[in-house]
Formats: structure tokens, C-alpha cells, sequence
């Protein structure tokens, strides 16, 4: 086959470090959403989705051919962590947290993840941050060590 051609999804989940609520403001929070969707599009990882909360980002993206899903995630991290202490005084001390976790999405589940990313205010009044990531897991069936997960 004389082309590379490639179908593949993920929901990318990461929160700011010790998950501190530093994307309170929306505005900023909608700015910084539209922010990593367009660093995902350079990187050839065009965003189908993307949501949050206070202490976290939820990201759906179709996954590019030329990158691997840690520098993807590397480049997301470090490229809006530098646009976000660009956008004031109380956000120097903003950090991600050092991991993430991504799950594969198939075709026929992208409407459900999209839904699902769309309601995280209203999903995250109901749930933590670290029941929401606990739930993730377990559904996609990854084994984790809580004495690891929460840095």
C-alpha cells in the first residue's frame, strides 16, 4: 500500500497539578480549551472535543500518524502551561500534573464521548475529579496504584 492511512481516537484526560482549581474563571477555561485545540491541530491531532472543569481537561481528538500519544501529550502540557502564565498574575504557579490518562474510543462511541466531555460541569458536581479518573479506569480495564496516580 503506497499510502499511510489511519482511523484511530482518544480521550485524553490530564488535571493541573495536585489538582488545584486554578481554571475557575470560564472565560479563561473556554480560551485555554480553544488554545490546546489548536495546538493538537499543528500536531496533527485535529480535536473533536474539548471540556473540562476547575482541576482538569478532557480531550478527544482524532490521533495523527507522525507522533506518539507522549508527545502529544508533552507539547499540549508544555506549550499551554506557558500560554496560560501569559494570561496573568494568579496563574504563575500554574502547572499540569505530570501524568494523564488516554483511553481509545471506537467510531461508534465518539457521539457518547463527545456528549460526555460536553456535561463535565454538571457530571463533576455529582463526582470528583478522582472518582471520575478511578471510573475511567476501571472501565477501560487498566490496573493503576493509587499511591502513583495522584502526585
Amino acid at each position: 500500500m503506497p499510502q499511510s492511512l489511519s482511523s484511530v481516537y482518544i480521550h485524553l484526560v490530564f488535571s493541573t497539578k495536585e489538582r488545584c482549581p486554578f481554571l475557575r474563571d470560564t472565560s479563561v477555561r473556554d480560551a485555554l480549551h480553544s488554545y490546546l485545540g489548536g495546538i493538537s491541530k499543528q500536531l496533527e491531532c485535529p480535536p473533536i472535543r474539548i471540556g473540562g472543569v476547575e482541576d482538569h481537561v478532557h480531550i478527544l481528538a482524532r490521533f495523527g500518524r507522525t507522533i506518539t500519544q507522549a508527545e502529544w501529550v508533552k507539547e499540549l502540557k508544555r506549550v499551554s502551561n506557558l500560554w496560560l502564565k501569559e494570561q496573568g498574575r494568579e496563574y504563575a504557579d500554574f502547572q499540569w500534573q505530570g501524568g494523564y490518562a488516554d483511553f481509545s474510543v471506537s467510531e461508534s462511541n465518539l457521539e457518547q464521548v463527545k456528549e460526555y466531555i460536553a456535561k463535565q460541569e454538571e457530571h463533576n458536581r455529582k463526582m470528583t475529579f478522582k472518582d471520575e479518573l478511578r471510573a475511567l479506569l476501571r472501565k477501560h480495564q487498566i490496573e493503576f496504584d493509587e499511591r502513583y496516580v495522584w502526585e
